[in-house]
């Protein structure tokens, strides 16, 4: 019966009874959610996974990505297409989609020029955010004792040790390639940790990146494929452990992932001294690099100060308008 009404249904109708924003203005919000996502992915060593827990979208994330399921491929493998559709959160995956790609597209350049000239500055901004995410998702939790302390202690010292691997050489077999996207598409929904520096650290993200320049060349677009295939493959795997570990214990899940945020503040502090760099494509990346402290008392120190004040204070009383509303 299903599948005739939704045989009935024009596409525009297919997508609008899809689960998503109700009408323009909470579109309007997804979409900026997006928009915040997009640019975390352009800033070295902040998720998007972050930021759609600050924003409060995280379980709605992992239920679109699951609501990919055998279901879905089976209307497929038949051609029906529009029975397909309306078994996925199309109008959610598309509004925040949208705003992911609008923002990389359009935020590339000056999150650049930002971090190049204003990295200091830049830095304490989002430091200040995920310090006071972590206090949020703190207050959340309901119980440290037991299973959650041991998941955020454990998610702590993971995340601290991985923002600080150093890459490593890597084959360039199919089969690593298929790893490498499963991996690192996963970071997109694990707050804390960084897709590019994933595949860095993977020894991958040169050679993708050079696929990327050239896609329409045969062995690129061979590349490309196969990478994709195993960023689908990973995502929607991943997303469905990930949704089936907050079902069974929801509390410990956070604490993890609240432990992950904090292990990756060793990322985010804004003072570091450079150890170990590599030019790519005419590119310099750090690859390696230690946390100190500030030397001395100075304007840029007090404005940095200022900054990661504004971005803890900001997500606080965000927190709080969700919370009054």
């Amino acid at each position: 019966m299903k599948q005739e009404a939704n045989k009935r249904l024009t596409w525009k109708e297919t997508i609008l009874s899809t689960r998503g924003p109700s009408n323009l203005r909470d579109s309007v919000i997804l979409f900026i959610k997006g928009l915040f996502m997009g640019a975390a992915n352009i800033i070295p060593g902040v998720s998007g996974g972050t930021i759609a827990l600050i924003t409060g979208i995280y379980q709605d994330l992992l239920f679109a990505i699951k609501s990919v399921n055998m279901d879905t491929l089976k209307h497929l493998k038949k051609f029906e297409l529009k029975a397909a559709l309306s078994t996925i959160h199309i109008k959610f995956l598309f509004v925040l989609l949208l705003g992911v790609a609008v923002a990389i597209l359009s935020l590339a350049h000056v999150m650049n020029y930002v971090f190049r000239n204003y990295s200091v500055i830049t830095w304490s901004f989002f430091f200040g955010l995920i310090l006071a995410s972590i206090v949020v998702m703190g207050i959340r939790t309901k119980n440290w004792i037991g299973t959650a302390g041991i998941a955020f202690i454990l998610g702590t010292v993971f995340a601290y040790i991985f923002v600080a691997l150093i890459p490593v050489s890597t084959p360039e077999t199919w089969w690593f390639l298929l790893f490498a996207g499963a991996v690192a598409i996963c970071t997109m929904i694990l707050p804390g940790l960084s897709g590019a520096f994933l595949l860095l650290i993977l020894g991958k993200y040169e050679y993708i990146t050079n696929a990327l320049k050239n896609p329409f060349i045969l062995d690129n677009f061979i590349i490309i494929c196969i990478f994709g295939v195993g960023c689908l493959v990973g995502i929607i795997a991943f997303s469905r452990i990930l949704s089936y570990m907050l079902k069974r214990s929801e509390n410990a899940t956070m604490a993890m992932l609240t432990g992950i945020m904090c292990g990756s503040l060793r990322k985010v502090w804004p003072w570091k001294e450079v150890l170990e760099t590599k030019i790519i494509r005419g590119k310099e990346y750090i690859l390696s690099e230690v946390n100190i402290l500030p030397s001395q008392i100075s304007t840029e120190l007090i404005v940095a100060v200022a900054f990661a004040l504004f971005g803890f204070i900001l997500v606080i009383v965000l927190e709080k308008s969700a919370g009054d509303k």
